[in-house]
């Protein structure tokens, strides 16, 4: 198989990584060009005995590592992206290359390990490292609408344990307003039924027509939240549901909003369409 056989397929994947990397399509698409272009020059750099696309990301990694390079959003960029380019700014490179070929391109510990050319043990340290510094930048309060209180206490240990704070736990729709008024929250975690008969989706929507803050569903009804026909929430949990996957979603759902961080009692001009009108 010829080299270019054998790295045509993963160009899609290193520019992907390499966006990612720098928070910028131009800035990213060019490491890859480089690469080629190298590669051109130099065809014995691809170790012919080496699977191809762990082979193409260890190339493409070692040209990001030598580099030194800052992450920069493209000028048209999306406010999330901007967000996302600034949290990851102060989070070292040597610990966002091992989670992005772990958690997006999908690589095992010794594939990300043979990449990076680090052992398997300092590999799963630099995520986890990552994991601990991009919590601490996304740390934001919390306000959890749940009326079942042994329910309530293990989403309030999984929020705690994230590094968030927890303003306020409010087992009805008048309580959940009551504490948004008090201080406003960066992300709130809601039931759909509440202890007196009253509707988490109606006091969402409440809530959202002044505040613009990211909502996490955690419901044992899910399909009422997943006919695809009306205005539906984009972080949705089903009781049971495994810890691992309450922490990923809200570490996705805070990464990608900007308005999780306002400033105490701010209000937005964003009007939400009602969730499950």
């Amino acid at each position: 198989m010829s080299l270019a056989e054998r790295i045509g397929p993963q160009l899609p994947y290193l520019r992907r990584l390499a966006r990612a990397i720098t928070g910028n399509q131009v800035i990213g698409d060019a490491f890859v060009a480089d690469l080629l272009q190298s590669l051109i020059a130099e065809p014995q750099r691809f170790r012919p005995d080496a699977p191809a696309k762990p082979e193409a990301f260890r190339l493409l990694c070692e040209a990001l590592g030598q580099e030194g390079i800052a992450l920069s959003p493209k000028s048209d960029a999306a406010k999330w992206e901007i967000e996302a380019v600034k949290r990851l700014e102060p989070i070292p490179l040597s610990h966002r290359l091992p989670f992005f070929l772990r958690s997006v391109e999908g690589f095992t510990p010794s594939e990300v390990s043979y990449i990076l050319g680090k052992p398997v043990e300092e590999v799963q340290q630099d995520i986890e490292n990552f994991a601990a510094e991009l919590a601490n930048e996304l740390a934001t309060d919390v306000l959890i609408i749940e009326d079942e209180p042994l329910i309530a206490m293990d989403i309030e240990d999984l929020v705690k344990s994230l590094g968030h704070r927890v303003s306020a736990v409010a087992r009805t729709h008048a309580e959940a307003l009551a504490a948004v008024t008090r201080s406003r929250p960066g992300l709130i975690l809601a039931d759909i039924q509440l202890a007196d008969g009253s509707s988490g989706i109606e006091a969402v929507n409440e809530i959202l027509a002044s505040f613009d803050i990211p909502v996490i569903f955690i419901t044992a009804y899910p399909e009422r939240l997943l006919t695809g026909l009306r205005p539906e929430p984009a972080f949705l949990i089903a009781k049971p549901f495994r810890p691992d996957m309450v922490k990923a979603i809200v570490s996705q759902a805070l990464f990608f909003n900007e308005g999780a961080h306002p400033p105490r009692h701010a209000t937005s001009d964003a009007h939400h369409p009602p969730i499950g009108a």
